[in-house]
């Protein structure tokens, strides 16, 4: 019986780390995204990962040089997007998208994605709402 409350107490911690996991996924803007580096980012999209806790835009981005680079837009929750209006086929690969967002801190080519512009004018906020980021009020 001695061993009881030793597995009860390694169970009970254990269902704690499992709760808190999720937490540890979602992070602040400002622990990733720069808000004093907004980007404009006109492009195609090669790829769109609808999963959680964040929908992923890859973007394919024409340099003024005349190569390409290729972009990463975090973007909110999946069911978040499609209730302010987002559907799968508005932004799959071949789209050209207008994103306009916050910069990675580390500069590298990925971005927190506000608002996407897609072909026909329609503006779609793409941010995740309580994470700290500009116009955070916004839904």
């Amino acid at each position: 019986m001695a061993r009881t409350p030793a597995i009860a107490c390694a169970g009970l911690c254990l269902a704690v780390l499992i709760a808190l996991a999720p937490l540890a996924a979602h992070h602040a803007f400002s622990s990733e995204f720069d808000a004093a580096k907004p980007v404009r980012l006109r492009g195609k999209i090669t790829k769109m990962e609808w999963i959680n806790p964040h929908a992923w835009m890859h973007v394919e981005v024409e340099t003024e040089a005349g190569g390409t680079e290729n972009w990463m837009i975090e973007a909110g929750p999946p069911g978040a997007l499609v209730r302010r209006g987002w559907r799968k086929d508005s932004v799959k690969p071949g789209v050209e998208v207008l994103v306009e967002g916050y910069r990675a801190i580390d500069g590298t080519n990925k971005a927190n994605g506000r608002d996407v512009t897609l072909p026909d004018g329609t503006r779609l906020f793409a941010g995740s709402s309580g994470t700290g980021a500009p116009y955070d009020d916004r839904r």
